[in-house]
């Protein structure tokens, strides 16, 4: 028992006196402005204000209906549990590369029974031999001296971190993409409303054209003017009939499942669907946006490497050893003075490799700085979908005043053109024009009001917003 204490002691000393070859590692500068272009109308966050990634997704979304389809997507959307299945997957290899800096200690039994011949017998006389053994010991063990091993666990550990952060990526782009898909399928289905309420007119409308025309009040100009629009609108409530069921199809495959049939009854969307959203400093994105924490782990598992590449230039030191008991008998193999006990270090010095170690060294480096750039065009990305979000916040409202403006001034003009037509003031040529128009302006202002949402929903997702189901109180 003396060597077995003696062995313990030698393995605690050399963990403990293991150095650490990796870089120490400082975080790149963010390759983007201080604050949030003005010119943009966004105003930065006071102090104590909560983040947008604060937010849960449930007080963000105020729609029930949208809320209950985010649910069934969370729990059904295959994308997302294969973003999980990778989480799990990388963490059991982060474990498999934790368990070497350990040594593993197992138990070994062995049993031989040998047969020799007359000839080869020193007797002269066939002779029966038997051999038992049991030892318990660490075999192969790498004493990390130089931080191989444990650069190698911190790579693996930083890897798997990134997955993780993937998966909430993943989670807040779900989350995006069903609000996206449902703002989408409502505004189609009111387009669809809206096309099949004006086709129904033009063709009341063209009844009564037809009808004028047998009576000779009208021309056969007026009544094919009225035809060609309701032609025209026929073919907008087809395509808009087919988006509709697009719109389905892309929902849930996005769901993952059918729409529910318990579906709760949505909100208009000319109520506030939205909460409010706060917007903070640029600087705010690298804790809030999980695809930027994700860039950097990659970054650290890099850095990680480069401390593996640097210490195989050292030597390495393996250490197998076994303490147990040996007899030629089954039945003494625990008596008195069986004990075996073996030890044997091993040590590998690289001295000529062809270049195999400074190579890996300078791929180390290399994808070091791969991932440096990475990791900044994930700052900058999100740089530009902020920004483009605070753009469309500071225009939209404008946008939108100005186009349901254009749709009361349009009606006015149909109306007014109606009434010079039945008059007899006024062609039906223009009477075709101004209802036209106001189709057009009204299909353009439920446009105009989608974009505007979807806006609202890309700056909550780009601010990493969404990974929450409810909101955090303020810290």
């Amino acid at each position: 028992m003396k060597f077995n204490s003696l062995t313990l002691a030698t393995v605690c000393a050399a963990a403990l006196a293991g150095c650490s070859t990796i870089p120490a590692y400082e975080r790149p500068a963010a390759p983007v402005p201080a604050h949030w272009s003005q010119s943009a109308g966004s105003v930065d966050a006071g102090q104590g204000e909560r983040a947008a990634a604060d937010i849960g997704w449930r007080e963000f979304f105020r729609d029930p209906a949208l809320q209950r389809l985010i649910e069934v997507a969370l729990e059904n959307n295959r994308d997302l549990r294969l973003a999980a299945l990778n989480v799990e997957a990388f963490r059991a290899q982060y474990r498999i590369r934790r368990a070497d800096r350990f040594p593993g200690v197992g138990v070994e039994g062995s049993a031989a029974r040998q047969r020799v011949a007359a000839d080869l017998s020193p007797t002269g006389t066939a002779q029966t031999g038997s051999q038992y053994g049991l030892s318990v010991g660490v075999s192969a063990y790498e004493l990390d001296f130089f931080g191989r091993v444990r650069s190698l666990s911190e790579a693996a550990l930083e890897t798997y971190l990134a997955t993780e952060e993937a998966q909430r990526s993943a989670h807040i782009g779900l989350v995006g993409e069903v609000a996206l898909a449902y703002l989408t399928w409502r505004t189609d289905q009111e387009q669809l409303e809206l096309a099949r309420a004006t086709l129904e007119s033009h063709q009341e409308s063209l009844a009564l054209m037809e009808k004028s025309f047998e009576a000779g009040v009208a021309s056969a100009l007026d009544v094919r003017q009225a035809r060609t629009l309701v032609q025209q609108t026929r073919a907008q409530v087809a395509r808009l009939s087919r988006l509709v069921a697009e719109d389905v199809n892309g929902l849930q495959m996005l769901l993952g499942s059918a729409v529910p049939a318990d579906l709760p009854q949505g909100l208009s969307l000319g109520e506030t669907l939205l909460a409010e959203l706060p917007v903070g400093l640029p600087s705010d994105l690298l804790v809030q946006r999980p695809d930027i924490r994700a860039a950097e782990r990659r970054l650290l598992a890099a850095n990680a490497n480069i401390g593996a590449a640097r210490a195989a230039f050292f030597p390495s030191i393996r250490l197998t050893a076994a303490v147990g008991t040996a007899s030629d008998e089954l039945s003494g193999l625990f008596g008195g003075g069986n004990g075996t006990w073996s030890f044997m270090p091993q040590i590998h010095l690289p001295i000529f490799t062809a270049g195999r170690l400074s190579a890996n060294l300078d791929y180390a480096e290399v994808s070091k700085d791969i991932r440096i750039a990475e990791y900044e065009k994930s700052i900058q990305n999100a740089f530009r979908e902020v920004a483009n979000g605070l753009a469309a916040r500071a225009t939209y409202g404008e946008q939108l005043q100005a186009q349901r403006e254009l749709v009361e001034t349009t009606r006015e003009y149909y109306q007014l053109a109606q009434q010079r037509y039945d008059e007899g003031v006024a062609s039906y040529l223009t009477v075709l024009d101004a209802r036209r128009s106001l189709f057009t302006a009204q299909q353009q202002l439920l446009a105009d009001r989608l974009a505007q949402l979807s806006s609202e929903v890309l700056l909550y997702k780009a601010l990493g917003g969404g990974w929450r189901e409810e909101a955090l109180a303020a810290k």
